[in-house]
């Protein structure tokens, strides 16, 4: 059976189609702006068809055939009151990996939290390698191989892997332009982005140092890095908030795709959770 859409999402098109306008929705529904496009857009994505043409919010042909099923469903369930809506707000329980909620997810949280006002989220921590996981959560967010038997999975987020460094370090112990330079410099460790991956991108057999700093969490890796500690082999995504505030410098033009990625990982029928299904479709849509 295919997936029902929200309520919220056809209430809102159903508000934007009488009205035809976004922020008189908005104030009807109590919401913002962007969170009455986003429903729209959810919506749109669900079904498979446009609904407005985007100047005027004029329903297309496939909009007006939708808005009158809708209009007839929302009629039915007002003649049952309480039977359309859950009473008080939904709960939401995502487990993320800590550098991908500090650089990737915590940025763009805001837009989530203002088009579903009537979610509670709350996030857990899950770490990577230490099998630390939030067993009653929703919906996580994996970093691996992707070879998950005990949950159902989609790819979220590939990355590339390029070293960096503090511009501090570089000055005092650069410059790093061949593979040698760079071997035989002070290398920061980590299991989650292991410094093979880049050696054999340049031809070169060679893994960690038997010595140096090492770290199991990629944001204590570049605070690390970013102090002065040695060379990190980042992934440039998550490791954009350093580079874009000037804490951590590329030592190379190149990037390697990192053999990991992130999964957004469910356990069977959670799907069938509008809540979870909305964030899952948001984050999918956000992160690329």
């Amino acid at each position: 059976m295919s997936r029902i859409p929200p309520i919220q999402c056809l209430l809102t098109f159903e508000a934007v189609a009488r009205l035809r306008s976004a922020s008189k929705a908005a104030e009807e529904l109590c919401v913002t702006p962007s969170a009455v496009s986003h429903r729209v857009r959810q919506l749109e994505q669900l079904i498979g068809k446009p609904l407005f043409g985007r100047a005027d919010f004029s329903l297309t042909t496939e909009g007006s055939e939708y808005l009158a099923h809708v209009r007839e469903g929302l009629a039915s369930l007002q003649r049952f009151p309480g039977q359309g809506s859950a009473s008080g707000k939904r709960k939401l329980r995502v487990a993320v990996t800590p550098t991908f909620s500090r650089s990737i997810l915590m940025p763009r949280l805001r837009a989530f939290i203002e088009a579903y006002p009537e979610i509670d989220l709350t996030l857990q921590v899950s770490i990577p390698l230490l099998d630390v996981v939030a067993e009653d959560a929703d919906l996580m967010v994996r970093f691996g191989t992707g070879r998950y038997a005990d949950v159902e999975h989609v790819c979220l987020m590939t990355d590339d892997v390029t070293p960096l460094a503090s511009p501090d370090f570089v000055r005092a112990h650069g410059p790093f332009d061949t593979m040698e330079e760079l071997q035989n410099a002070k290398l920061i460790k980590s299991p989650l982005e292991p410094w093979r991956t880049w050696f054999l991108a340049h031809g070169v057999d060679a893994g960690d140092p038997a010595d140096g700093s090492s770290f199991n969490d990629i944001g204590l890796m570049c605070d690390a890095a970013a102090q002065g500690l040695g060379i990190a082999l980042v992934r440039l995504k998550l490791g954009a908030p350093w580079l874009d505030s000037g804490a951590l410098a590329r030592l190379s033009p190149r990037n390697v795709p990192s053999p990991h990625a992130h999964y957004l990982c469910w356990r069977t029928g959670a799907m069938d959770r509008w809540e979870v299904a909305a964030f899952a479709d948001w984050l999918k849509a956000t992160v690329r």
